[in-house]
Parts: C-alpha cells; sequence; structure tokens
C-alpha cells in the first residue's frame, strides 16, 4: 500500500484525516455533555493564539514536545522504540541543574548555557546507555527497559531532591532557586517583532534551540552516513549485518542520540522556567514524545507540527476549561488521547481506502 501513495499522500493527507476524526470524535464527546463544540473550538484556538501570551505558552509547551518527539523518530529510524524519554529528560533535568548550581556565582549565562546543554544532552545519553546495550548485548526488550529506567528516574530524582539537594529549612523536595546568571533568557524581544507581548509566559531561547535540533536530525538522518546506517538497520537488520554494518554500535549510538535529545528538553523547564530542579519536571512530555513522533512520521518538520498541535491542545484547553467550566482538565486529556489513538493505533485506517482510490486514479490516467 504504501508503494501506491505519493509522499504528500502519505506524510501530509492521511494524517490529517486522522486529526480530522479525532476533532470530530471529540466534538460528539462535547456535544454530549451539553455544550457547544464549535465555540469549545473557538475558545481553544483563542487561548492558543488569540494574545501574545498565549502564542508564548503554546511555544513554550511545544518547545518540550519537539525535544521528546525528535528523542522517539530518531529511534524509529533504527526501529528502536524508546518509551524512556520521560527518565531521560528527568536525569537530563539533573545534569542542567548541577551545572548552574555549581557555576551560576560566578561565570555568566552564555557560558553557563552551553556548558548545560551539553550536561543535560550527556545525562540524558547515558541514562539512555544501558537499556541500549543490553538491547544490543543480551537481547533485552528495548520497551521494557526503558519503562524501568522511568520508574528509577523518578525514584533517584525523589532521593535527591529529598535528601541531597533540597535547601535546609524548607519542607519542598526541590533545589535552590538558580542566580541570574543560571536562567535562560526570555525571548519577549523576538514576539514583539511580530507585536505580541508575551506577558509572564515562560518562553525562552530554548525554543531556538528545539528548532535547531529539528535541522540537526534532519541532517543527521539524511545527510550523513551515520543516519543512512542507521535507516538501513531500521529497515532490514539483517541485510545492515550483511552489509557490514556493526548492530550493537548503531543500537547503542541511536538510542544515546535519542536520550541526548530527551535530555535538553529539561533546558525548557529547569533553566527557563523554575529556574530550580523540582520533581514531576517532565510533566508527561515523554510520553507525550511518542504521540508525536508518530503523528510528524518521525520526520523533524512533522515533529515541529505536531508538537505544535499538543501546544495548542495545553494551552488551549487551559483556557476551554476557564470559559466553559464543564469541559474540565479531564476533558482536555481525552481529547488529546482521542488524537493519540487516531494518530498512532488507528494510523492505518484510512490508508487501504486512500491507496485504493489512488490505485483508480492511476489506472484511469493509464488507460486514457
Amino acid at each position: 500500500m504504501n508503494a501506491q501513495l505519493p509522499r504528500w499522500v502519505d506524510l501530509g493527507l492521511i494524517p490529517l484525516l486522522n486529526l480530522i476524526v479525532a476533532f470530530l470524535v471529540a466534538g460528539g464527546v462535547v456535544m454530549l455533555i451539553g455544550e457547544n463544540p464549535v465555540e469549545a473550538v473557538e475558545h481553544i484556538l483563542y487561548g492558543a493564539f488569540g494574545f501574545g501570551e498565549g502564542i508564548a505558552f503554546t511555544l513554550f509547551y511545544a518547545t518540550n514536545f519537539i525535544f521528546t518527539g525528535l528523542c522517539v523518530a530518531v529511534a524509529f529510524h533504527a526501529s528502536l522504540f524508546n518509551i524512556g524519554g520521560e527518565g531521560q529528560a528527568y536525569i537530563g533535568g539533573l545534569g542542567v541543574a548541577l551545572v548552574c548550581l555549581a557555576f551560576d556565582t560566578f561565570l555568566p549565562w552564555w557560558i553557563i548555557a552551553p556548558l548545560a546543554i551539553c550536561a543535560g544532552a550527556a545525562f540524558g545519553a547515558g541514562w539512555a546507555f544501558v537499556p541500549a546495550y543490553l538491547q544490543a548485548k543480551r537481547g533485552s526488550h528495548i520497551v521494557i527497559t526503558t519503562i524501568m529506567f522511568n520508574f528509577l528516574a523518578a525514584s533517584l530524582m525523589v532521593y535527591l531532591l529529598v535528601n541531597v539537594l533540597k535547601v535546609d529549612g524548607t519542607m519542598a523536595p526541590e533545589s535552590r532557586t538558580f542566580e541570574e546568571a543560571g536562567r535562560l533568557p526570555k525571548i519577549g524581544w523576538f514576539m514583539e517583532l511580530f507585536g505580541q507581548n508575551i506577558g509572564g509566559a515562560p518562553l525562552n531561547l530554548s525554543f531556538f534551540l528545539a528548532i535547531l535540533a529539528c535541522v540537526g536530525v534532519w541532517l543527521l538522518i539524511w545527510r550523513t552516513k551515520l543516519g543512512y546506517e542507521i535507516r538501513t538497520f531500521g529497515a532490514n537488520p539483517a541485510a545492515a549485518v550483511y552489509a557490514g554494518i556493526n548492530p550493537v554500535r548503531i543500537t547503542v549510538i541511536t538510542m544515546m542520540i535519542s536520550g541526548g535529545l530527551a535530555g535538553m528538553m529539561a533546558l525548557n523547564p529547569v533553566m527557563g522556567d523554575q529556574n530550580r530542579l523540582f520533581l514531576e519536571l517532565a510533566g508527561g512530555a515523554g510520553f507525550v514524545g511518542i504521540a508525536v513522533a508518530l503523528m510528524g512520521r518521525a520526520h523533524p518538520v512533522g515533529v515541529a507540527l505536531a508538537a505544535l498541535l499538543f501546544g495548542v491542545l495545553y494551552q488551549g484547553g487551559a483556557e476551554l476549561s476557564f470559559e466553559m467550566p464543564a469541559i474540565t482538565r479531564d476533558m482536555i486529556v481525552v481529547i488529546q488521547g482521542l488524537v493519540v489513538l487516531f494518530a498512532g493505533a488507528l494510523e492505518f485506517m484510512f490508508r487501504p481506502v486512500v491507496a485504493r482510490v489512488f490505485a483508480r486514479t492511476a489506472t484511469a490516467k493509464g488507460a486514457a
């Protein structure tokens, strides 16, 4: 079926159909609770794009999802299902925080920021290394081990924030607040170029880093020898081994790149927003990244667009629950779940029909 479909259909039309059906079903759910689905959509769009602060919050959330979506997407290309983005982002946050806590009193932010980026990526990659090694050398399933490492990361963070990094005399399980040099600058100036005021939104320089990460992943996967090896291994491991590609090397390197991307996500909440290390810093973004990668067909452009969609649902959903109290935050989670369901589990629902339509069209053109 895939061979019969033009690329724009496979990457654009089918995901769009899935998304439309998801929102139609969500609209039906809204109608069942006695609310107007058209009005609900208007509130979501206004909350996400209707004013400067809303746009900034949308991009702030999208930044997290770009990193975790790229994390999953890179692993997908090697036929690896990395569900450990949540834990890798957690441990990446530890690396970011340690750099800020160590240097924020005597180094400027423009030196600390690159160090924090490297530390977040290194800690995330290191946390992904063990599941990758177990998969490559011992045959342990990457899905199981990465899920387990999510729980290990959460437990480790609880221990560190309660027993090691917590400020004396406080009850909150969090580190001290970073000094000014340990904080990423906000990019209100960028939004002001478009006549928008971000208000209190925490949109910061990590948004630009996420865009650069999209470009970097595209170059890696489609413009480098390593990327070719990753895609070859993902398409046919046996053929890749026959061609001289080391499966252990590709598995470990791919997973470490994937974990490094997840680790960099922590810059946004830790250094760009809260300016401290805290519990639940990933906020579920590691799991949302799975849906983002599925919707985006593991392509950086698709990942960025899917991340923006989930940013809209997060920010617009907050506005919706405020304007229409009958639609609670739980209902927003239901809408997000429907998007995940149709974009992921039911991703091939429309493909056979669309393929038949295009096959008949091609046959008719050939006959003509």
